[in-house]
């Protein structure tokens, strides 16, 4: 910065940095390959259905029990 603090920078200027800081944050992102990108979607969607099936059955356990006591 050439002696100019944030409060004197105009608009533009300040527009124009915040760009440059996406720009420059935005080259650090390591995207996943095609391969990592699918097996991790493959895992998430297997946990899902797994997660879903657990708690599915325990609704009709408790709705059985419930079905009993009341």
């Amino acid at each position: 910065m050439s002696g100019e603090t944030k409060s004197e920078l105009s608009l533009g200027q300040k527009i124009k940095r915040f760009f440059k800081g996406v720009k420059s944050e935005y080259s650090k992102i390591i995207f996943p390959s095609r391969e990592t990108l699918r097996k991790q979607t493959v895992a998430v969607i297997i946990v899902a259905v797994f997660l879903a099936a657990i708690i599915a059955a325990m609704d009709f356990v408790f709705t059985y029990l419930m079905g009993i006591i009341i």
